[in-house]
């Protein structure tokens, strides 16, 4: 099974683009985010005709999350993470697809640093990591897949000393990321990479793609359950370089049963 995460930067301007890395790439569960349209605007039956079912939780303008499933109706379980009911912030969507649960986030931003928007990104954190602790004790297979907006280290970022007071790599960002990890989450892509420069984003200006001047802050967090499973993971370059495309690129992993 193919399990993928794409920050698509609007669902609906990007949309050529998604399904054209649909087509060609067919993962079978896709998490994406800021999907920046309204639920009743959100493309459910372009995706139908590419083969997908969907579940969203959208946001005009702004955030948005959804899951996509090939031959198969995923079943929400949450809209929304459990922690602040004033949270209006659509953020957060679950859903159980083949025995899997899969928690697609889009994390907040932060910036600038310190400001509002970073407390409330460090709270979103807290609040994270309290359900993240909740999915462990149910003893399932589970996936936290999504723009993370973390960076976790300096091998994940292009030039780190650039990106020191950054709210997504400042120490509170990194601690917190660390801390999900030290419940037991395994973090899919740098577990099977573990000494290699592997960016998902790179910003518009100054030719960063060309220059591979990127980020990681996609991530794939898999349980305890889960993490045997994991094949491989790679990200998908092609579709960063088309035309009128996201400023991440697709990520996926593979899981199968393991062997022994």
């Amino acid at each position: 099974m193919k399990l993928a995460t794409y920050n698509v930067n609007g669902v609906n301007g990007r949309l050529p683009v998604l399904l054209q890395w649909l087509e060609e790439d067919a993962p079978d569960i896709v998490c994406l985010q800021e999907l920046k349209s309204p639920d009743e605007r959100f493309p459910r039956r372009e995706l139908q005709r590419a083969g997908y079912q969907a579940v969203w939780h959208g946001q005009k303008s702004w955030n948005g999350v959804a899951i996509l499933a090939r031959g198969a109706a995923p079943i929400v379980t949450r809209r929304g993470l459990p922690g602040d009911p004033d949270d209006t912030h659509s953020r957060y969507i679950e859903a159980v697809i083949d025995g899997f649960l899969i928690g697609c986030l889009y994390l907040p931003n932060g910036n600038p640093a310190p400001s509002p928007k970073f407390d409330y990104k460090l709270h979103w954190f807290e609040r994270l990591q309290s359900y993240a602790a909740e999915l462990l004790s149910l003893d399932v297979p589970v996936a936290l897949v999504g723009d993370f907006n973390a960076i976790p280290a300096d091998l994940d970022v292009y030039a780190p000393e650039r990106w020191r007071d950054d709210a997504l790599f400042r120490p509170e960002v990194r601690n917190a990321y660390a801390n999900l990890l030290a419940q037991g989450w395994t973090d899919a892509v740098r577990n099977l990479h573990p000494h290699e420069r592997v960016y998902t984003f790179w910003k518009y200006c100054r030719n960063a793609f060309e220059r591979d001047a990127g980020l990681r802050i996609d991530h794939f967090l898999l349980s305890p359950t889960l993490a045997p499973w994991l094949k491989t993971a790679s990200v998908r370059l092609g579709p960063r370089g088309w035309d009128h495309t996201s400023d991440h690129a697709p990520v996926m992993i593979e899981i199968g049963p393991p062997s022994d």
